[in-house]
């Protein structure tokens, strides 16, 4: 039980990780554009498909990176595509369509709500959700909060957005189970979000 615990919160720190991605995209963004900025997502993209290529066709063992794999992949993802691919295509297609700063926010909620929610629920979650499988109160309210906390830090004065984006992403993180929710959550909250900044 210890042992699956450390487990998922060494998965959940490499996927803090992920705000790096953010950041380069940002800063290539403002000292060259916006498409030299989705460039470099998309050439981060086309590297983790390779190589999870590899892991799953061809089964070649990567340097360093097999050892993550071995760690921290998921029962469902060990001949899946790993959570990095469906997170950056998340993050390409809504910072190609959407506000730029719906478009952080949403990518945030995927980053910290879903991280907070796996290791809350599963270390004090204590309320399970019925009719959903492996779901606790206690994960879905710890990332609803952070979901508003990091949202109000982008947005502030636009409360009533960023609350909907955050029912929108803890919702959908809720209710999957099957579809990585590394591209459902972006997606989806960073939509809602988009509807509300244009009525």
């Amino acid at each position: 039980m210890a042992w699956s615990f450390n487990k998922e919160v060494v998965r959940k720190l490499l996927h803090l990780l992920s705000i790096f991605i953010l950041f380069f995209y940002l800063l290539i963004s403002h000292y060259f554009n916006h498409q030299i900025g989705l460039f470099f997502l998309s050439a981060l993209l086309i590297i983790a498909i390779t190589l999870e290529y590899l892991r799953i066709e061809v089964n070649r063992n990567v340097p360093i990176i097999s050892i993550l794999w071995k760690y921290i992949r998921r029962k469902k993802e060990r001949d899946a595509m790993g959570s990095e691919v469906y997170f950056l295509l998340g993050s390409i297609i809504v910072l190609s369509v959407f506000d730029i700063r719906i478009a952080i926010v949403a990518i945030l909620m995927t980053i910290f709500g879903d991280a907070v929610a796996a290791v809350i629920g599963y270390k004090f979650g204590k309320t399970p959700i019925k009719f959903i499988k492996g779901k606790a109160w206690e994960g879905v309210l710890a990332q609803f909060g952070i979901d508003v906390l990091v949202g109000l830090l982008i947005m502030p004065s636009m409360w009533w957005i960023v609350i909907t984006m955050a029912l929108v992403a803890t919702s959908v993180e809720t209710a999957s189970s099957k579809i990585d929710d590394n591209i459902l959550i972006p997606i989806f909250s960073g939509f809602a979000g988009h509807i509300l900044l244009f009525l």
